[in-house]
């Protein structure tokens, strides 16, 4: 918990915003430019990252293994494993999109659902959530969107530290923010 002096340095170092975000790029990623004025007056312009909420889902079999997907990345450009996830769409909880993208990706459900964290980007005006699912079993209908091409693997604790360890995997802090919650590290 931080100091009341320490709140009064963070609040003294806040950057405000000045003006309405100019939109640079709106596509399948949002990119607007903000502008802030510094607490000592100069002027700087950050581009964001914009887009809606996401969602990670840390998905746990009966046995205590993992269920996630692989899939080709444009960034990486090469296919690499992750958690099921995706878009929160409009209207929908964090909890409703995990047990939702977790059956579309890899056909498998869960009733446990428990949103763990929160996580927030430097640069990014989004949120990046992750929600725990026990007792997943297979027994839904995958329904990918159009681009995707998930392939639902499940894999044992230690295998998927390993991955994460490499640096190989995307989606790293959403993987190890579950892992940690879940008491898996």
């Amino acid at each position: 918990m931080p100091t009341m002096a320490e709140v009064d340095a963070d609040t003294a170092r806040h950057w405000r915003q000045v003006g309405e975000d100019v939109v640079l790029q709106d596509g399948w990623i949002r990119v607007a430019r903000r502008t802030y004025e510094l607490p000592d007056g100069r002027i700087a312009e950050w581009d964001m990252f914009g887009g809606g909420h996401t969602v990670g889902v840390l998905a746990l079999t009966p046995e205590g293994e993992l269920v996630m997907v692989r899939q080709f990345r444009p960034g990486p450009d090469r296919v690499v494993l992750n958690v099921p996830g995706g878009f929160v769409d409009p209207g929908e909880t964090p909890l409703e999109a995990a047990a939702r993208e977790l059956t579309e990706e890899t056909g498998y459900v869960s009733t446990d659902l428990e949103l763990v964290v929160t996580a927030m980007s430097a640069s990014s005006t989004g949120q990046r959530h992750v929600v725990i699912a026990r007792d997943c079993r297979p027994g839904g209908q995958m329904k990918l969107d159009e681009f995707e091409d998930c392939e639902p693997v499940v894999l044992d604790v230690a295998t998927v530290r390993d991955e994460l360890r490499s640096g190989q995997m995307t989606g790293n802090e959403i993987v190890y923010l579950g892992l940690d919650h879940a008491g898996l590290l």
